[in-house]
């Protein structure tokens, strides 16, 4: 190796290392501390309080979308990665909020169909930690068509549910609308922290629209809503920073 090539080498790394540390900041310090504000923690906080301490992370698809969109979806709003939990390999999928609300692009669909291939393949539990606003709806084109569009990530969830048996956990970490909260609907076993957690179709607001009735969230969407039928186990938690 020529010290040209070591020197753009080297050049090549740091450019890497300082793009990969601006991705990982998600929507910006801001938004991480209005998280801190509403009582819930950062999306990478919650991936490492789920790790084991001291054990190997290997995060997949840092750079997916970062050169589009202007720079607003860094990560495609959701962070990707295969970790150890409790001394065993699983695979993590949890939603940035940090980046528009953690709402889908077209690009966060194509990294969750891939670690859920990963699980897949594998054999290894996902938990998904589910923070949500559904589709970013003006790219909504570009995230349901075709055959790898949003809708196979249930039939993922549905195959890996009925045929592999792949333990699927889902906690919810705050509000999870349309797609965001069909993922967990589909797993094993979802927790949800009490009073800061809501899974819907839709808002109060679309409800008020829409029916002119006015319900608020906890009530529409909490786990503690009356003669919800749930064929998935849940739980609620509470007293935790979500």
């Amino acid at each position: 190796m020529t010290p040209a090539t070591n020197t753009r080498l080297r050049q090549l790394t740091q450019e890497y290392q300082q793009l990969a540390a601006r991705l990982r900041e998600g929507g910006g310090r801001e938004r991480v501390a209005r998280m801190h504000q509403q009582g819930k923690l950062a999306p990478r906080e919650r991936v490492e309080r789920l790790l084991d301490p001291e054990t190997p992370w290997l995060e997949l698809g840092l750079l997916v979308a970062y050169d589009q969109y202007d720079g607003q979806a860094p990560g495609a709003g959701v962070i990707t990665g295969i970790g150890v939990v409790e001394q065993r390999e699983v695979v993590v999928i949890a939603n940035d909020a940090t980046v528009k609300a953690g709402s889908w692009w077209p690009e966060t669909i194509k990294k969750i169909l891939r670690a859920q291939e990963v699980a897949m393949r594998q054999r290894i539990p996902i938990v998904y930690l589910v923070d949500s606003a559904g589709v970013n709806l003006p790219y909504q084109g570009g995230v349901f068509p075709g055959q790898y569009g949003a809708a196979r990530i249930f039939y993922y969830n549905s195959i890996m549910r009925r045929y592999l048996h792949v333990p699927q956990i889902s906690a919810v970490m705050g509000s999870c609308i349309a797609g965001g909260a069909y993922l967990p609907a589909l797993s094993d076993v979802i927790f949800m922290v009490e009073g800061t957690t809501f899974m819907g179709l839709g808002g109060p607001n679309l409800v008020k629209g829409a029916t002119g009735q006015t319900i608020d969230a906890e009530s529409l969407g909490a786990l503690t809503l009356k003669g919800l039928a749930r064929p998935v186990p849940a739980w609620s938690v509470r007293g935790l920073t979500a």
